[in-house]
């Protein structure tokens, strides 16, 4: 028989940690929430996030309590942080935590793309009535240095926009701070000088923006790679080239087509198991909202790395009978076992 909590009330009483970013702490609606998910039976306990390296220590000290579920409760950046820190650990997926997302963000990209609520009761429900499905991530080479990224790794004029947004303005405005920022910037686009090389694919110019997904959309609802799935050990890329003609045709075609589909009509596409990203001046990837700035990049879709509560019908999977999904259902995640720092 099941409750509200959305378990099996006979089994086990599951064990969940939330990770809260600081700024959400006084939020009524998630206090309600867990109130009620504890009433409910579940054993959820609470960490808040105050400065650097505290969701990395939250997640270590989950992890050595036999915590069952660990939920990201922000925007992208936490789950970014949170997924990081579970992503290190020399460890398959099937013996970490599982992971979920409190979508608590200005933009959310990766809860959005999936379909996760943002009413905090109905997000923390869903993780007891949907099991854990295998989550790619991607593992960024840069500086000599690795870092993941859950959603999308952007680059050019998006990533500019995202990092330059003031932080008051998106309190304020929410995500359509990031499209007064953009319109602000306009007149102001300069391409960058890059080479792509994969296996099958090769592609090099200039470009104004770049998208390299494991989910799909970035920088406030800006779908970078429409058709990324996260469950299907790759990762998608898409290029954006400088567009032809002056800036009044650009705004004139923005109007009459629409952006998507101005994009569509000149965007490079291709789906690979890896990418080397080069360029002669140091350029900025947006991981999750994490800027990081080099000259060379290696990304690379590292299968079932983890393990998230998504619903059976969300947008982000795969379909059942792809190669690479039903592999990852039958169980196949030795790789994933391999992808440490």
């Amino acid at each position: 028989m099941n409750d509200d909590s959305g378990f099996d009330a006979a089994s086990r009483p599951p064990h969940w940690r939330l990770i809260l970013h600081g700024k959400r702490a006084a939020d009524d609606a998630v206090r309600q929430a867990v109130a009620a998910m504890r009433e409910a039976g579940t054993t959820l306990s609470v960490r808040v996030t105050w400065e650097g390296g505290d969701a990395a220590r939250h997640v270590d000290e989950a992890i050595a309590d036999g915590v069952d579920t660990v939920i990201a409760g922000g925007g992208d950046g936490t789950l970014n942080e949170v997924a990081t820190a579970l992503a290190r650990h020399d460890r398959t997926a099937a013996a970490l935590p599982s992971l979920a997302v409190l979508p608590l963000g200005t933009a959310n990209d990766f809860a959005t793309a999936a379909g996760l609520p943002r009413d905090p009761l109905r997000a923390l429900r869903l993780i007891g009535r949907t099991a854990a499905v295998p989550l790619d991530l991607l593992r960024v080479e840069a500086d000599d240095a690795c870092r993941w990224c859950v959603n999308v790794a952007s680059g050019g004029f998006g990533t500019e926009i995202t990092v330059q947004t003031d932080e008051a303005l998106k309190k304020a405005l929410g995500g359509l701070a990031y499209l007064v920022t953009g319109i602000a910037r306009l007149g102001r686009i300069e391409p960058i000088a890059a080479r792509l090389e994969g296996t099958g694919f090769e592609w090099s110019g200039e470009l104004i923006a770049l998208g390299i997904g494991n989910g799909r959309q970035a920088g406030g609802g800006h779908p970078l790679c429409p058709d990324a799935w996260v469950d299907d050990g790759a990762l998608d890329v898409t290029v954006i080239p400088p567009l032809d003609g002056e800036l009044g045709a650009l705004a004139h075609s923005l109007l009459t087509e629409g952006r998507e589909a101005v994009a569509e009509r000149i965007a490079v596409r291709a789906r690979l198991p890896w990418l080397r990203l080069r360029s002669p001046t140091p350029m900025t990837l947006n991981l999750d909202g994490e800027p990081v700035r080099a000259r060379t990049f290696r990304i690379e879709c590292v299968p079932a790395r983890l393990r998230m509560h998504l619903s059976a019908d969300c947008p982000l999977l795969g379909p059942a009978d792809a190669p690479a999904r039903s592999r990852h259902r039958s169980g196949d995640g030795s790789a994933a076992g391999l992808a440490t720092v």
